[in-house]
């Protein structure tokens, strides 16, 4: 009896005898692939999608930043399996939220990056968002306020206002991206965050952080840029 496994059999031996956390990224991606092409196997097929980004060893956040049209694009994923990885990628962030989805505190930056970091750090494009909160800092709900370009966001101070208001918000956070993975805040970041605070401040409403969201975050309150506020205040917050 022929006991040898093929190239595609491997994985779901592997899964079967050790369990999911077992499989590397390639040998996940091959399983939801299920098949290959004649002469390029499942394993070999979900390695060149990861290495699209250019290097060398596999990279699962590839699947982030890929398009519908890049994955038809590669022989031997057709419409099913682009499709796929595309779900199995919005999938993955949403599953990253689902800890902290009922009614989260934002009462530290930890938890602004736990709860948006895996639908904002892999964006290519900036993207400036507004989280809504009541009076306990609960989550009220949220907003993308701007796309702009890979290196600033356009930002309308008066619609960021306009957008709490009418979301009943009592405090706000602005959290936005930077696609380059660097998260060391621009001079145009400090300069928005003081327009955003002496606007929050006029209306009543708390600016509680401004977090900025790449390989890792930054805290712009942490770093003392409100403080500048407070200072052109006389010292008043």
């Amino acid at each position: 009896m022929n006991t040898t496994k093929t190239a595609e059999e491997l994985p779901y031996e592997r899964f079967r005898r050790y369990g999911a956390d077992s499989l590397t990224d390639t040998e996940l991606v091959a399983i939801i692939l299920r098949t290959g092409t004649k002469n390029v196997p499942a394993v070999e097929l979900a390695r060149k999608i990861l290495t699209e980004n250019g290097k060398h060893d596999p990279d699962y956040s590839v699947l982030y930043r890929c398009r519908y049209d890049d994955l038809v694009g590669i022989p031997g994923i057709g419409e099913v399996k682009a499709v796929k990885l595309l779900c199995i990628a919005e999938l993955s962030k949403r599953l990253s939220r689902v800890r902290v989805k009922n009614r989260p505190v934002f009462d530290s930056p930890e938890t602004v990056f736990e709860y948006y970091g895996e639908m904002l750090r892999h964006e290519t494009q900036e993207k400036l968002l507004l989280i809504m909160l009541d009076t306990r800092l609960h989550l009220i709900g949220d907003c993308i306020l701007s796309i702009g370009t890979v290196n600033c966001t356009l930002v309308d101070t008066r619609e960021i206002m306009k957008t709490a208001l009418v979301g009943n918000a009592v405090s706000i956070l602005l959290a936005h991206n930077h696609p380059s993975g660097d998260v060391t805040p621009s001079s145009d970041d400090v300069k928005m965050t003081l327009k955003v605070l002496a606007a929050a401040e006029f209306l009543g409403i708390q600016l509680v952080d401004h977090i900025i969201i790449g390989d890792g975050f930054c805290s712009m309150k942490s770093l003392g840029v409100f403080e500048k506020r407070q200072q052109s205040n006389g010292g008043t917050s």
